[in-house]
């Protein structure tokens, strides 16, 4: 049986500030009309909750910071519908571009800002009356929390919680909303897999609790559309119209809100200095440039990194096409001139047009297009040209969400730029250019280690290769020390399982603590428990020098393995020995992003494999682009054994909220043959 030996170490920076609280207090039970909580506070004390292993407190507290944020998101809209209802609340005609003359310079300016004050006074009194004293202004929200909401990260707290607290059907309806916004995410993928294997959860518990309800009627009239049922369809397509322009208006409603706002820090990085028009004009471009993405925002699905394409317009194509085909040629008209106010050019909807008219017989002029349409265009269309007007004058920035903008909106001036701002490649800018083999050269190594491959050998950053770190017999030393461990029985580390990356491969493992136990009990010899000790402490000293001389290192893992082939069961193999990960967050290969949360090692900064024998096949080392199908660099287990040591930052995942049955999920996807800088083609594995 072919064995592959290693001793895995893995480090961290010691962890900045002082110690949090074991424990923090539990969240008195609040009324259901009382004021809400500030959901900054309440989400970090349930994150201190949740590491402190207080379940209980931690799903009070995670539940009240995510009815927080919906009451002030409510609140806010109703404040700003209310206040602008209210009599005297609209700005003078004089103001709107209304013929009236005004009368001397500067006539305008006091007109606003009355206009202004009297729309502040009305929030600011709405606000304390929904939201208590002080209003909104006490919910200053980052943005890093904003993200955080947005990819449902609450929610993945709240299901390992419920799942401590044994309740398996709330668990799994938290982590599946989480999983519809992360369909990539690898760890919930599989704990997915696992909730829906477990008898005890009814099927009606994977509900998505979050998702806006348009998505689901939108897919149900498409769905009757295919299936030639026009008259059922045409129900959900306008529910889904109607909830796509209330979704809009609630994510522009959050735009006018405090944590809105640039901090401090960032206007003093780009020096802002202005008075108070320049104030004033800054914080309105901000918030128009909100708004504009509220059209993106609304048309991207959960789990999207894109927004449906023309979503307004093409749900527009379909009601008219629907109408007609029930005979409600009417309606057929309305909403293909409301197709016509987004593209006037459009020779489809024109031909639709004709067609309609024909049918109706007669001009209607009481038809035409949709108000609701009618107002979101008009009202978009003001916005982009302020918008664009400050691109050209005040030097802003501002990406169109929308294909449909008419040209003449856009300045001469930048239509050429943005026309070579969409044709410009992500590629086009210098990548950082990586210190010289000589500086790491230069590096203090311990003696007899020598570097055989840097990180532009290896074809990335913060990855070597170095020789003699043992000798060979301190290798046979620790090899005794596996045997020995092994033959008693004993072995620590992912949680005892045998085969917890594959069942095609046997795993043992042994931590210095283990080792230690058992030298105590006379079940391993010393020498080799405490060589152990010391080679994990070379390591440390190692990779301290090399990659962080100014920084400590400090220990967090040692585990000498004993990974072993089982035989008869390596033929037409298709899964990986160890799946491509990341050690210190959970990659999610189809965005290229790394979710740096629990119970991921965030603490951890560098990972070392010290191979300790050669007696075996395969054991190679890759790494992958971030999505994790196309390999950068391969690099033979032989290749590294020649050179005795392979220090580098893995990426490896080790741990998992629920325990993993023995049969992983089959690979979704398979690695990609790409081509290196020098147009040799990268080997991939073709034995796993």
């Amino acid at each position: 049986m072919l064995r592959l030996l290693r001793l895995l170490l893995l480090l961290l920076l010691p962890p900045p500030g002082s110690p949090e609280p074991s424990e923090p207090p539990g969240l008195a039970q609040l009324s259901p009309g009382a004021p809400p909580q500030a959901p900054d506070l309440l989400y970090a004390d349930g994150l201190r909750a949740y590491s402190a292993g207080a379940w209980a407190p931690a799903v009070a507290l995670l539940r009240e910071a995510l009815r927080s944020r919906e009451v002030l998101g409510r609140a806010r809209q109703d404040c700003g519908a209310s206040c602008a209802a209210e009599p005297g609340a609209a700005l003078p005609a004089q103001i709107l571009g209304a013929p009236q003359p005004v009368s001397g310079p500067g006539a305008w300016e006091p007109l606003l800002l009355r206009a202004t004050l009297r729309r502040a006074e009305c929030l600011t009194q709405c606000a304390a009356g929904r939201l208590g004293p002080g209003g909104a202004a006490r919910f200053r929200v980052v943005s890093a929390l904003r993200d955080a909401f947005r990819r449902r990260e609450p929610y993945n707290y709240l299901q390992r919680a419920y799942y401590q607290l044994k309740k398996l059907d709330l668990a799994a309806s938290a982590a599946h909303t989480f999983f519809v916004a992360n369909p990539t995410h690898l760890q919930m993928r599989e704990d997915m897999a696992k909730y829906r294997r477990m008898s005890a959860i009814r099927p009606q518990s994977f509900q998505d609790l979050v998702t806006p309800l348009y998505w689901a009627a939108y897919d149900t009239g498409l769905e009757l559309l295919k299936q030639q049922e026009a008259a059922l369809a045409l129900p959900k397509l306008e529910e889904a119209l109607q909830g796509s322009l209330a979704q809009m208006e609630s994510c522009r409603a959050g735009c006018e809100g405090p944590e809105e706002h640039q901090g401090a820090e960032e206007e003093e990085e780009k020096g802002t200095q202005g008075g108070l028009y320049e104030a004033i004009a800054g914080h309105w471009i901000r918030v128009l440039q909100c708004r504009q993405h509220c059209v993106a925002e609304t048309a991207t699905r959960p789990g999207r990194s894109f927004p449906v394409r023309d979503f307004l317009p093409s749900q527009l194509r379909r009601l008219h096409e629907a109408y007609a085909q029930v005979g409600n040629v009417s309606q057929a008209v309305e909403n293909v001139l409301s197709v016509l106010l987004f593209y006037p050019e459009d020779e489809a909807a024109k031909r639709a047009l004709n067609q309609y008219q024909t049918q109706l017989g007669e001009l209607r002029p009481d038809l035409g297009p949709r108000e609701d349409v009618q107002r979101f265009i008009l009202r978009s269309l003001g916005e982009k040209r302020q918008l664009y007007y400050a691109m050209e004058h005040l030097g802003t920035s501002f990406k169109d969400p929308d294909s449909w903008t008419p040209e003449a909106f856009i300045p001469k001036a930048l239509r050429e730029k943005l026309r070579e701002d969409q044709e410009k490649k992500p590629w086009d800018s210098e990548p950082p250019q990586q210190k010289p083999p000589t500086y790491w050269k230069d590096a203090l190594l311990l003696e007899g280690v020598t570097l055989t491959q840097d990180a532009q050998q290896l074809n990335g950053s913060e990855r070597a290769v170095l020789d003699g770190l043992l000798t060979p017999a301190e290798c046979g030393l620790l090899l005794q020390l596996a045997k020995d461990a092994a033959e008693a029985g004993a072995r620590s580390g992912y949680r005892g399982r045998r085969s917890p990356h594959s069942p095609h491969e046997r795993f043992e493992g042994l931590t210095v603590l283990k080792a230690a136990q058992l030298a105590r009990a006379g079940t391993v010899g010393r020498p080799g428990a405490k060589l152990l000790l010391e080679v994990s402490e070379r390591v440390r000293t190692l990779t301290q020098a090399y990659f962080s001389p100014e920084r400590p290192l400090h220990l967090s893992f040692t585990h000498l393995v004993c990974r072993s082939a089982i035989e008869g069961e390596q033929e037409q193999r298709m899964d990986l020995s160890h799946p491509v990960h990341a050690d210190n967050c959970f990659l999610d290969p189809d965005t290229g992003e790394c979710w740096r949360e629990p119970p991921a090692y965030t603490y951890r900064d560098y990972s070392g494999l010290l191979y300790l024998n050669d007696d075996f096949k395969g054991g190679d080392l890759f790494f992958t682009q971030p999505n994790a199908l196309t390999v950068t660099e391969w690099t033979e287990a032989k290749e590294l054994l020649r050179e005795e040591e392979e220090e580098e930052e893995e990426n490896e995942e080790e741990e998992e909220i629920l325990s993993r049955d023995p049969s992983p999920e089959p690979p979704s996807h398979k690695l990609q043959r790409v081509q290196d800088k020098a147009g040799k083609p990268l080997r991939v594995r073709e034995e796993l």
